[in-house]
Parts: C-alpha cells; sequence; structure tokens
C-alpha cells in the first residue's frame, strides 16, 4: 500500500482515541511505520535524504522499543503493507504531521498516566517522535533546497 494512504490510516487509528493501551498501540505502530519509511527512503529515495533518513529508522526504532510492543493479528502491522513511498515530498509532510499528532497522544497519556512507569515510557516515547519529526523536516528542507537548485542551474 502506498505510504501516504498508511500515514492516514495510523492518522485516523490515532485520532479515534480509546483507552491507553489502545493509543499507545497506535503510537507504537505509526512509530514502526515511520521506521519502515526512513528505510526505503535510505535505500531508495533521493541521494540527499539517504543520511537523515538512516537516522529517521533509527530514532522510529527507538521509539517503538521504549513502547510495549503491541499484539497484532496477522496483517495488522501497518508497516507490513508499505509497498510504495509515492513522492517523497508528499510522503514526509504527511509523516511529520502524524509524528506531531503522536507526541500530543503521549503528552495527553502521560498527563493522566497512573503509574511512573506508563508517564516514563511516554515521555522516551515522546523524546523519540519529537526528533524523529526533527528529521522529516530536514528531509523537507533538503529537499526544498534541492528543488530550488535546480532552477538555477538550467539557468547558469
Amino acid at each position: 500500500m502506498d505510504a501516504v494512504r498508511l500515514i492516514v490510516t495510523s492518522r485516523r487509528s490515532l485520532a479515534a482515541g480509546g483507552d491507553a493501551r489502545e493509543t499507545l498501540a497506535e503510537v507504537w505502530q505509526a512509530q514502526a511505520l515511520a521506521q519502515a519509511i526512513g528505510s526505503r527512503l535510505a535505500v531508495a529515495g533521493p541521494p540527499e535524504l539517504r543520511g537523515e533518513a538512516l537516522g529517521l529508522t533509527e530514532l522510529a526504532g527507538r521509539g517503538c522499543g521504549v513502547l510495549d510492543p503491541p499484539v497484532l493479528a496477522p496483517g495488522e502491522l501497518l508497516a507490513g503493507q508499505l509497498t510504495e513511498l509515492g513522492d517523497a515530498r508528499h510522503t514526509l509532510m504527511y509523516l511529520g504531521g502524524l509524528l506531531g499528532e503522536v507526541g500530543i497522544a503521549l503528552v495527553a497519556l502521560a498527563s493522566a498516566a497512573d503509574d511512573e512507569g506508563t508517564y516514563w515510557q511516554c515521555m522516551e516515547a515522546i523524546d523519540a517522535a519529537d526528533e524523529s519529526r526533527d528529521r522529516v523536516l530536514e528531509m523537507l528542507r533538503r529537499l526544498a533546497d534541492r528543488e530550488q537548485a535546480l532552477p538555477e542551474r538550467e539557468a547558469g
């Protein structure tokens, strides 16, 4: 499935809410999807994005690692359904939005946490989501720089 469609699916699931366990499962899914997208960009994306994409893969993996993995039925793993990235810029714009929403959901969970373990799990996941989003924004900046440089090269 196309990356943007999977991101939209993840955003809808995250927005649907639920209890803390369901929200943490959706956050985990979003981070796993960010990891898969980063991995694809690192291997087959524009050359100027590959280093940042590798960083995204690592950071999103850390975001998954600090959360308990959800129990998913076969075929429910969104990252496993990723078949194509589509336009890198478009995909990254949507992914940045998703990661921002992940951070917001985690802040709400941390604020309402009944136990210290959940609180700190949320705080670490917030950090990973924020750093992942920073990588996405940097990749978008690099794409904008490349697009701006192309007309200059053609004119010169």
